[in-house]
């Protein structure tokens, strides 16, 4: 029985381990100084984008507490949707180096799949 309730322990321990990674790579922490150094903002086109990230960032928060069925569509329709914004915000090199930026973190935390 010890056995039985340590091996159930330890694979719902994995499970909720599974689930909190996952959950955390949905948290989009941005460091504005180094976004608006890279792509190069204006001071009026920083307070622009500092809204407009901190609008995905909870967007994002939203899709991570979706059930996982879901994710996959509220993931897109919310980059886009940021996006949409960005391509509005940004003249076209920004915009660009954007996309690389936004590519290579979604990337990175695995949410491309």
């Amino acid at each position: 029985m010890m056995v039985m309730m340590t091996m159930t322990m330890a694979f719902a321990e994995n499970e909720e381990t599974a689930a909190v990674n996952k959950m955390e790579s949905y948290v989009l922490n941005v460091n504005m100084n180094k976004l608006s150094q890279a792509l190069g903002l204006s001071w009026d086109q920083r307070e622009f984008v500092e809204d407009a990230e901190n609008a995905f960032s909870a967007e994002l928060m939203n899709v991570a507490s979706a059930p996982a069925d879901e994710r996959k569509t509220l993931l897109d329709k919310a980059i886009k949707q940021n996006l949409g914004t960005m391509h509005y915000l940004l003249n076209r090199d920004q915009y660009h180096m954007y996309l690389r930026l936004l590519n290579t973190t979604i990337n990175n935390r695995g949410l491309n799949k």
